[in-house]
């Protein structure tokens, strides 16, 4: 997915860390990003729906930390095509029947001609009226944001702590 939703935090704490003792600060947040990354990733599976093969909630995975000297940052991403209009939605559109056959025959229990006719009823649904959005990136995120917050003060904190502890 080309969209993005961050969380940035920049406290007194994170600022204080970041301008006394960046190398520690750089450590203490790598430490503190990967575990927000890995929070935000299981949050934001368990808001995925599931299409029974669970193929788009398994493909959700957190990225390496990356540091720069402007930001650490790593990512909770999806490499399927079809993440941003679970995610977002989608306009009224002539879905590809074989998808729907099997999501039929998988979440429903349908065979035959029983689901042909529903995958039929739901492709004409998505015609006329598109598709509603999950949002379960968005929705991921809120529900973990003040955790994630929190963990990244209790890094820069880590890291002034250490600061200190090296200055006695």
């Amino acid at each position: 997915m080309d969209e993005s939703f961050r969380i940035t935090s920049t406290g007194t704490t994170i600022e204080q860390a970041f301008e006394r003792c960046p190398e520690i600060f750089a450590e203490e947040a790598a430490r503190g990003v990967t575990e927000a990354t890995m929070l935000a990733e299981r949050e934001i599976k368990e808001e995925t729906p599931s299409s029974g093969a669970g193929l788009l909630r398994e493909s959700i995975g957190a990225t390496p930390v990356t540091i720069t000297p402007r930001a650490i940052s790593a990512r909770v991403v999806t490499s399927l095509s079809y993440a941003a209009p679970v995610e977002f939605g989608s306009k009224p559109h002539w879905a590809p029947i074989e998808p729907l056959l099997d999501w039929v025959t998988r979440k429903l229990g349908l065979r035959g001609d029983d689901a042909d006719d529903a995958a039929q009823a739901i492709r004409f649904k998505i015609a006329a009226h598109g598709t509603e959005g999950a949002h379960m990136f968005r929705k991921g995120l809120a529900t973990v944001e003040q955790q994630i917050l929190a963990i990244y003060e209790a890094a820069a904190q880590r890291a002034l702590d250490r600061l200190e502890q090296g200055a006695k």
